[in-house]
C-alpha cells in the first residue's frame, strides 16, 4: 500500500524541534541526505571535542567503527566529520542488518530485514550473498523503496555511486522510484579482459557513459582515480538545481572510494598519516565538508536533514592498507560480530537536533527508512512488515525506545541484542579451508568458542554477552548466573515471536549467469563498446565465504 500522508505531522516535528525557527520553514519537508560509506570504519571523529562522559566506555566507530576522531582515532584527520559529530548527535549503538554490501542497502532503502526483501541465498547455511554481476536476481518489483514513496510528499531524488541492489536494467536505480543516477551497479572491482568478463559500467540515468578502469580510470599501482570529485560534484549540483526549484530533495550519496581497492584523487594521495586508505578517508571527509558548507552558503542547513553512516563493518580482511578499523569490537565485514555489524552514526539538522549530543537508543540502518518517511510527513506502508524505527523521538526529545536488533548472516538468524544484552544462536567466522589460505575476518582476534571456524550451534543455550561492559565479546555470562537467566528470559520470547512471524522472501541470490553481465546494455552503441558475451547457462552462485 502507498504511503499515507499525515497532513499535521511536519508542524508538529517543527513545533518540537525548533518552533522558534517560525512557520515560514515550516512550508515544504526537509531535504534528506543519507550519506553512506562503503565497509566502514570509525575511530576519527572528534575525540579532542565531546566530553569524555558522552563517548560510552569502549566506543571508537566502524566505516568500520575505529576511523572517525570523535570515536578515538588518534590521526585526527577527519575535521569536516569532526564538526557535523559536535554540530549534531551521534548514535554509537548504531547497527547495519547484515554484514555484507548487498543485503545491508537493501535494508535501507525498504526498512525491512533482507531475508524479507529475498536478498539472501539458500546455496549454504549461513552463507552471506551480494550481487556480483552474474547475479540473476535483484531488488524484487514487490519492494517499495523510500525514492518512490517519496514522491508522494513531492521530493525529487537522485542516488550518486553505488546501486548494488541488482545488474540487469529492470532493477536499476530509475525503475525504483529514483529520478536521476550517476554511478555503478556495482563496486568498482576489475579490471577485467571483455572477454571472460566485462569491466563494470557507470550509468548516468538510464545510460551507460562508460567503465570502471577505461572511460573512469582507477590506477591500481597509485591508487589514483577522480571518481570521489565526479561524485561529489554529481551532489553539489543537484542540490543547486532542487534548491533553485524550490522543491524538497532526497539525495542518497552511496560513494566507494573506502571499499578495496582503496583510491583517492591526486590532491589527497600521500597526505595521511594511515596510507592510501587514511588519503581516501581524508577525500571523503572533505567532501562531506564541501557538502555541508553549500547547504549553509544556500540558506537550506536548517530545512536539511543529514545522516552519515556506513553499509557494514569494516573489511579487516584487507588491512591495515586497504581496510579500516572497528575500534574494540570483534572482527569484521563478512560476521555477526560487533565489529561487522556496529557502525558509525551521524545526525545532522541544525536547529533542530540539539548539537552535540549522544543517543544511546540502538539504531539499525533500517531506520533511515521509517525516519526519512517521518520527516517528510509520510506513513510506512501498512500491507508489509517494516523493521525500521522513526529516529525523530530520540533525535528531537532524547525519547528511547526498547527494541531487539536481529543479526543475519544469510538467512540464518545468528544473534540478538536486546538492551545490553547480546545472544549469539550461531558463531561462525569462515571455513577452516579459508582461514588456512589466509582469508581472516578477525585478524588478530582469536575468542575461544566464540570465533569458531566451523558453524556452531548454540540456540539451547546461546552465547550472551552484556555489550556494555563487554563490548568486544570476549566473556560470555556464565550459563549458571542468575544475570544469564535474566537476560535469556527477556530475549527468548522476543525470538520465539519474531521467527514465528516472519516471513522470507523469494531468495535473489542464488543463480548465477555469466550472459546477465553488462557486456552490451543501453548506450554502448555510443561508445562502440558492446561486448559479444560467452555461452552461458544459469547456475547456481557459490558464495565461499
Amino acid at each position: 500500500m502507498a504511503a499515507v500522508a499525515v497532513a499535521t505531522r511536519w508542524w508538529l516535528l517543527l513545533v518540537l524541534s525548533a518552533a522558534e525557527l517560525g512557520v515560514a520553514r515550516a512550508l515544504q519537508p526537509p531535504n534528506i541526505l543519507l550519506l553512506l560509506m562503503d565497509d566502514g570504519c570509525w575511530e576519527s571523529c572528534c575525540c579532542g571535542h565531546l566530553p569524555r562522559v558522552w563517548v560510552p566506555a569502549g566506543s571508537v566507530l566502524q566505516m568500520g567503527w575505529g576511523d572517525l576522531g570523535v570515536y578515538g582515532e588518534p590521526s585526527r584527520e577527519t575535521p569536516n566529520l569532526d564538526r557535523m559529530a559536535v554540530e549534531g548527535m551521534l548514535f554509537p549503538n548504531f547497527y547495519t542488518a547484515n554484514p555484507l554490501c548487498s543485503p545491508s542497502r537493501a535494508a535501507l532503502l525498504t526498512g525491512r530485514l533482507p531475508i524479507r526483501s529475498g536478498f539472501y541465498t539458500t546455496n549454504g547455511h549461513a552463507r552471506n550473498a551480494y550481487t556480483p554481476q552474474e547475479i540473476v536476481g535483484g531488488i524484487p518489483d514487490s519492494e517499495l523503496l523510500l525514492p518512490a514513496l517519496l514522491k508522494g510528499a513531492g521530493y525529487a531524488s537522485k542516488i550518486v555511486g553505488k546501486w548494488h541492489l541488482g545488474h540487469r536494467p529492470q532493477f536499476h536505480p530509475l525503475k525504483h522510484g529514483f529520478d536521476e543516477w550517476f554511478g555503478s551497479p556495482n563496486c568498482h572491482f576489475g579490471p577485467y579482459d571483455n572477454k571472460a568478463r566485462p569491466n563494470i559500467p557507470v550509468y548516468r540515468d538510464q545510460e551507460m557513459v562508460g567503465r570502471f578502469y577505461e572511460e573512469f580510470p582507477i590506477n591500481l599501482k597509485t591508487g589514483e582515480a577522480n571518481l570521489t570529485q565526479i561524485y561529489l560534484q554529481e551532489a553539489l549540483e543537484f542540490i543547486q538545481r532542487q534548491q533553485a526549484a524550490h522543491r524538497p530533495f532526497f539525495l542518497y550519496w552511496a560513494v566507494d572510494a573506502t571499499h578495496a581497492p582503496i583510491y583517492a584523487s591526486k590532491p589527497f594521495l600521500g597526505t595521511s598519516q594511515r596510507g592510501r586508505y587514511g588519503d581516501a578517508i581524508r577525500e571523503l571527509d572533505d567532501s562531506v565538508g564541501r557538502i555541508l558548507r553549500l547547504l549553509r552558503d544556500l540558506s537550506i542547513a536548517e530545512n536539511t536533514f543529514v545522516f552519515f553512516t556506513s553499509d557494514n563493518g569494516a573489511a579487516l580482511i584487507s588491512a591495515p592498507r586497504q581496510g579500516g578499523s572497528n575500534g574494540p569490537f570483534l572482527c569484521g565485514k563478512q560476521t555477526t560480530f560487533e565489529g561487522g555489524m556496529r557502525e558509525p552514526a551521524i545526525a545532522w539538522w541544525p536547529g533542530h537536533i540539539p548539537a552535540g549530543q549522544v543517543s544511546h537508543q540502538l539504531g539499525s540502518i533500517m531506520d533511515l527508512f521509517t525516519t526519512s518517511l517521518s520527516l517528510a510527513g509520510l506513513e510506512p506502508p501498512r500491507d508489509r512488515a517494516i523493521d525500521g524505527l522513526d529516529l525523530l523521538p530520540a533525535m528531537l526529545q532524547g525519547r528511547l525506545t526498547d527494541r531487539p536488533i536481529f543479526y543475519y548472516r544469510g538467512n540464518t538468524l545468528m544473534a540478538v541484542t536486546l538492551g545490553q544484552y547480546k545472544a549469539h544462536f550461531w558463531t561462525w567466522t569462515n571455513s577452516w579451508e579459508e582461514f588456512k589460505q589466509g582469508i581472516d575476518f578477525c585478524p588478530g582476534q582469536n575468542v575461544s568458542g566464540v570465533t569458531t571456524h566451523s558453524q556452531e550451534e548454540h540456540t539451547k543455550l546461546p552465547l550472551i554477552f552484556h555489550l556494555g561492559r563487554d563490548p568486544g565479546e570476549r566473556f560470555p555470562l556464565s550459563v549458571a548466573s542468575i544475570e544469564y537467566l535474566d537476560a535469556l528470559r527477556r530475549i527468548t520470547p522476543v525470538v520465539q515471536q519474531h521467527q514465528e512471524a516472519l516471513v522470507p522472501g523469494q531468495p535473489q541470490l542464488n543463480v548465477c549467469n555469466r550472459a546477465v553481465m553488462n557486456w552490451a546494455p543501453p548506450g554502448c552503441e555510443k561508445l562502440g563498446k558492446c561486448l559479444t558475451p560467452p555461452e552461458s547457462v544459469p547456475e547456481k552462485c557459490s558464495w565461499p565465504h
